[in-house]
Parts: structure tokens; C-alpha cells; sequence
């Protein structure tokens, strides 16, 4: 009977083992009151030189699952991890390098890793891995490999890489232009989830780009990805509401969505939100309100709002008149292509 009761307890072990494996491996994070001694499980086996384990403690590590957030313990998981082969940590180690997180940024080393992720066929690796060759990041910029890669990631399933590849097709990257299939990629991506995609989706449909033009489709993949909470895609979806694209003209909806964008960085959409308080479009008009979201999005490096700057210093608009600092702004916007700026410009030393 002790004999039987200990082989059955060896299994109980060994099916223990396998199944906390299983989740490891699927990332599947366990929210409950049993996380710790998952947690304490995973580092018993991670010590063990489990790589599996040592990713997941790495995950967890990451982004302070079940445990408090640590950048340097992560990279050092996943460092572990990766010299054992995992290439899920291989890419995420190349992560941590791209970013700099628990480690001093590098981008050679994160290629390197990618590279050897993506050599053993982890789609994330292939994708990262492309966009090295895209960015020229630890590599010289190459986009005909930067399309190989995100070629392979994305007939492996990769969102990311999805929309990656309809960017290329769009707008002939390392590969000849064909806006017919960048669509077909772009919309893959978007039915996959990608928020980006979904944008370019509806910016495909609102330009006829690939697709027959479509300013209801267009306002529907633009309200998609506004409300996924990207900034481009709330852009877009305010600019809809103000001119009655694809929807009723509705300025303070169009307000709204614009100053979702500016609050999420988009400097586009901080030049839209200054020009709201300015005109008093779905909004009070508020002259000081406009000056502080012109400032944001010209030190953002918007063209427009780097004029809309120029100009309130150049007529007391929201701030003091201030003619230098008129110039200064009056001549980024001229450099980067807003001609009536140079009008300005022409005035101004008309006038001195």
C-alpha cells in the first residue's frame, strides 16, 4: 500500500509540475488568492534551471504580476532563460536591451538576441527582429529585410507584424507599393486586434486607398480604434465629427475625441484641441487654453502649431506679445514647410 501511495504521489507531483508548466508557457496569469504560492512554485523550479519557469519569473518580474515590479530581476530571468534556449526569453531579453529596462539600452545586443530568437522561429523574435532592419536599430536600416521578416512574422499570425507589412506595401518599404494589399494586411491586423491597424483601416477606407472610399466604414474603423485608446485613431475620429464624415457634424464630440488624442501625446491632436479653445469650437473659447496646447504640440514638433505659436506671441494671443519669440517659432514652422509663416516672417522684418 506505502508503495502505491508513493507512486501515485509521484504523479500527483509530476501532473503538478506539467500543468504549472502549461500555464507558464501559455501566460496564463492566475488573478486569485493562490498567485503566491504559484509564484513560489515557479522560482523553486526556475532555481532549478527550469526555462520555462525563469521566463515566467521574468514575466512576472516585468510588469509586477503577483509579485512587485522589478526591471533588473527580469532581466536577469530571462538572461538565464535565454542561454538556455527559451526564445520567448531570447526575445525579451532582446526587449530589455531596445528599451533599457533593468539594463543599460543596447541596441547591437538586442539584435543580436532577436536574432537568434527569430532564427529559431519565435514569431515575436521575427518581428522584432524586423523592426531592427526597419529602424536601422543595432543594424544598418534595411527595409527589404526588415519586409522579410515582418513577411514570416506575419503569415505566422503576428498582429503586429500584420501591420507592419500593410505599412510596407503602403508605402513601398523594401518591397513595390500596392496599396491593394496593404489594405488586405492592415485589415488581417485590425481582425486580430491591432489598434494601429484598425486607424489605418479607416484611413485606407477614407482615401480609397486599396478599397473603394468609404467615409461610414471609415468612420467606424476610426471609432474602433479611438475607443482601443489609440491617439492617432481619436484624431481621426474627432476631425470625422467635425466635419460630418461618415456622422453628424458634432463640434463638441469632436472636442472630446480630439482631447482624448492630446491627453494620450498626439501632437496633431493638441494642435486640434488649441484650435477648439481658439475658435470656441465645442468648447468656451479660452485664448490661454489655446496657447498651452499650441506650446505642447510645436514642442512636440507639429509644423502647424509651431506657426499657431508664432502667432500668438506675435499678437499677445493667450500670453504676452513677444515679437523674438514670434520669430523663433515663425521660423521652425517655415523650415518645416508652413509657407505663411514666411508671410509672417516678411512682415514682421517689414515692420523693424
Amino acid at each position: 500500500i506505502n508503495n502505491i501511495f508513493n507512486i501515485l504521489k509521484s504523479i500527483n507531483i509530476i501532473i503538478g509540475k506539467f500543468l504549472l508548466s502549461l500555464f507558464y508557457y501559455k501566460d496564463i496569469i492566475l488573478h486569485d488568492r493562490n498567485i503566491s504560492s504559484f509564484i513560489t512554485n515557479c522560482l523553486k523550479s526556475a532555481r532549478k534551471g527550469n526555462s520555462i519557469a525563469q521566463y515566467n519569473l521574468g514575466y512576472y518580474y516585468q510588469y509586477g504580476e503577483g509579485i512587485t515590479q522589478d526591471y533588473k530581476k527580469s532581466f536577469e530571468w530571462y538572461t538565464k532563460s535565454a542561454n538556455s534556449g527559451h526564445t520567448g526569453s531570447q526575445n525579451n531579453l532582446g526587449d530589455c536591451y531596445y528599451y533599457g529596462n533593468g539594463i543599460k539600452q543596447d541596441y547591437d545586443k538586442a539584435f543580436e538576441w532577436y536574432t537568434k530568437s527569430a532564427n529559431s522561429g519565435h514569431i515575436k523574435g521575427q518581428y522584432s527582429l524586423g523592426k531592427c532592419y526597419y529602424y536601422g536599430r543595432g543594424i544598418i536600416q534595411d527595409y527589404k529585410k526588415a519586409f522579410e521578416w515582418y513577411s514570416k512574422s506575419a503569415n505566422n499570425g503576428c498582429a503586429k507584424s500584420q501591420n507592419y507589412l500593410g505599412e510596407c506595401y503602403y508605402f513601398g518599404r523594401g518591397i513595390e507599393q500596392n496599396y491593394e494589399k496593404a489594405f488586405k494586411w492592415y485589415f488581417e491586423s485590425a481582425g486580430n486586434g491591432c489598434i494601429e491597424s484598425q486607424n489605418y483601416v479607416g484611413e485606407c477606407y477614407y482615401y480609397g486607398n486599396g478599397i473603394e472610399q468609404d467615409f461610414n466604414k471609415a468612420f467606424e474603423w476610426y471609432s474602433k480604434s479611438a475607443n482601443n485608446g489609440y491617439a492617432k485613431g481619436q484624431n481621426n475620429l474627432g476631425y470625422c465629427y467635425k466635419h460630418g464624415i461618415g456622422a453628424t457634424k458634432d463640434y463638441n464630440k469632436a472636442f472630446e475625441w480630439y482631447y482624448k488624442s492630446a491627453k494620450n501625446g498626439y501632437a496633431k491632436g493638441q494642435d486640434r484641441v488649441g484650435y477648439c479653445y481658439k475658435q470656441g469650437k465645442g468648447v468656451e473659447k479660452d485664448y490661454n487654453k489655446a496657447f498651452e496646447w499650441f506650446f505642447k504640440s510645436a514642442n512636440n514638433g507639429y509644423a502647424k502649431s509651431q506657426y499657431h505659436l508664432g502667432y500668438c506671441y506675435h499678437y499677445g494671443m493667450g500670453t504676452s506679445v513677444n515679437i523674438e519669440e514670434a520669430v523663433v517659432w515663425y521660423k521652425k514652422a517655415s523650415d518645416n514647410g508652413i509657407l505663411r509663416a514666411n508671410k509672417m516672417l516678411n512682415k514682421i522684418s517689414s515692420i523693424n
